[in-house]
């Protein structure tokens, strides 16, 4: 077995892009992680230190429930996992998503879109949620369609 998901969450829509193109690009399965209270523009001003985004990213132990946890992780080796990039690092959901699933022995690389800031210490925020023998990788900031093209050559 040699299977590759492409599983993904998008807030405003510019990762689930992303992801979908990836997945169709390197043919790839696709699964999109949600919340099970989806978020609202409110929820992601980032400039309120009360919205919804802020409170989860100040918190590193919150995880924001999923409306489902129905990937079927097990007929995988390779996931690609995708996030928009807050605060430096990945939103806590990808955390619960992690959490919700055994990844033993499964290779985890990582991809995301920022408004300009690196991965920073995503990698090391997400470590402590799977097992020891699940390889979690940086993979690449994806913003743009050349970006996706020059790193599909490389899977």
């Amino acid at each position: 077995m040699n299977k590759t998901l492409v599983a993904y969450f998008s807030a405003s829509g510019t990762t689930a892009g992303v992801a979908k193109d990836l997945a169709s690009a390197i043919g790839a399965d696709l699964y999109r992680i949600q919340p099970a209270v989806p978020y609202t523009q409110a929820d992601l001003n980032w400039m309120d230190k009360k919205s919804r985004s802020s409170v989860e990213m100040s918190d590193k132990s919150s995880r924001p429930a999923l409306a489902d946890t129905d990937a079927n992780i097990g007929a995988y080796d390779t996931i690609l996992l995708g996030f928009p990039i807050w605060w430096y690092v990945a939103p806590t959901i990808i955390n619960t998503f992690l959490e919700s699933y055994d990844f033993s022995g499964k290779k985890i690389v990582l991809f995301a879109t920022s408004g300009g800031s690196g991965f920073g210490k995503a990698v090391a925020g997400l470590k402590s949620s799977v097992s020891a023998d699940t390889e979690i990788t940086e993979g690449r900031i994806l913003n743009s369609v050349s970006e996706l093209k020059r790193w599909e050559k490389s899977l």
